[in-house]
């Protein structure tokens, strides 16, 4: 039962992240120094504008926010982890999850989940996690994706 619980975060953890690649691009796509100097001086509004910037073409208002913490990993001679809190809430579906910016990479650790109508069944409680991510979106992923690659 463990291991089933552990697959079932792992693969919520993935459709949430592959819903949030565009965001995450956004995101690093400001300077770390500045996130950083914004973290340590908990100015937590100035992240939430700035996530709200990055989320605002990609996600219907209000259903990804930040959730008022973050968090720095910076050593000397390598590249910082940025941890934000971030909040997913769209429909019943309710994520509370810590997205991790890298300079290549991003990664999602789900902290809580919850399902208005939630299935004793995991894979339909993930299915309705898929369903409303994609519903959230302002334009699919794949449409999207595919219509930049046409130089549209």
């Amino acid at each position: 039962m463990h291991a089933q619980g552990n697959i079932t975060t792992l693969e919520r953890e993935k459709a949430l992240a592959d819903g949030l690649g565009d965001v995450a691009s956004e995101l690093r796509l400001i300077d770390a120094a500045d996130l950083i100097a914004f973290i340590r001086t908990e100015q937590f509004a100035n992240i939430a504008n700035l996530v709200n910037s990055s989320t605002e073409l990609y996600y219907k208002a209000g259903t990804l926010t930040f959730g008022r913490s973050a968090d720095i990993d910076v050593k000397w001679g390598g590249a910082p982890t940025i941890s934000l809190d971030m909040e997913f809430h769209h429909g019943e579906v309710s994520v509370y999850f810590r997205l991790l910016l890298e300079a290549l990479h991003a990664g999602v650790e789900i902290h809580y989940i919850s399902f208005g109508a939630a299935s004793a069944d995991p894979e339909e409680n993930t299915r309705a996690l898929i369903a409303a991510i994609a519903d959230a979106r302002l334009a699919p992923i794949a449409r999207r994706r595919a219509h930049a690659a046409i130089g549209a």
